[in-house]
Order: structure tokens, then sequence, then C-alpha cells
């Protein structure tokens, strides 16, 4: 089954980016036939900056996203929310991908399911 998480929040302020990490990485663990993506847009993309530095006993974005990829998972980032961020590929953490709006399109025309945070 392939899976397609869109997550639009920024990565802390709110729990919806926790939450979808979260179950990403629960569904890209419980089974290995099935295909995780998960395509950041907007503030969501700040969730895959390299060297994010969290309180002890919080919840690091970056890390979270860490063991989606581990796990067979993709990391998507939306080229046009990153440069109005002024985001740069080589700020953002290994294995995250600048994207466009096409490459969505076609993860979420092969997506058996799609889950939008």
């Amino acid at each position: 089954m392939n899976i397609l998480f869109i997550v639009n929040d920024p990565p802390y302020g709110t729990e919806r980016v926790y939450n979808a990490l979260r179950l990403a990485g629960a569904l890209a663990k419980a089974d290995n036939e099935s295909s995780v993506t998960i395509f950041l847009m907007a503030d969501a993309v700040l969730s895959a900056k390299a060297g994010q530095k969290t309180p002890d006993g919080y919840y690091n974005a970056e890390r979270m996203l860490r063991r989606v990829i581990a796990s067979g998972g993709k990391v998507l980032l939306c080229g046009t929310c990153m440069d109005a961020r002024g985001l740069t590929q080589g700020e953002m953490m290994e294995g995250a991908e600048r994207s466009t709006m096409d490459a969505l399109a076609a993860a979420t025309l092969s997506a058996d399911k799609v889950l939008v945070f």
C-alpha cells in the first residue's frame, strides 16, 4: 500500500507535525510492503531543517523524519515553500529531497491513502 502524508503546519507550536510523524513512523515500521511518503509544504518544510536542537524530553521533528527514512520512507520538500522561507537544500537534513507540485500530483495519484495534516 502506498501512503502519502501531506503536512502543512510548522514543526513546533502545534502538535500536527508531531502526530503526523508519529503515525508515519509507525506505518513505515509496521509493514515492509507499504510505502510511506511525506510531502512537507508551507511551514512544515522547516521540519526537515538540519541541526535542530530541542530540550530534553521534547520531540525533535528532524529525528522523527530520520526514523521514517531509515524505515524506507521518503521525505519530499516543496521547493517553492523552501524558496519562500529562504531555505536551501544544503540546510536540510540528509535524505530529504527538494520536490515540486508535479511530484506531489504524481504521488497523490499513485497513493492508496492520502493523509493531510
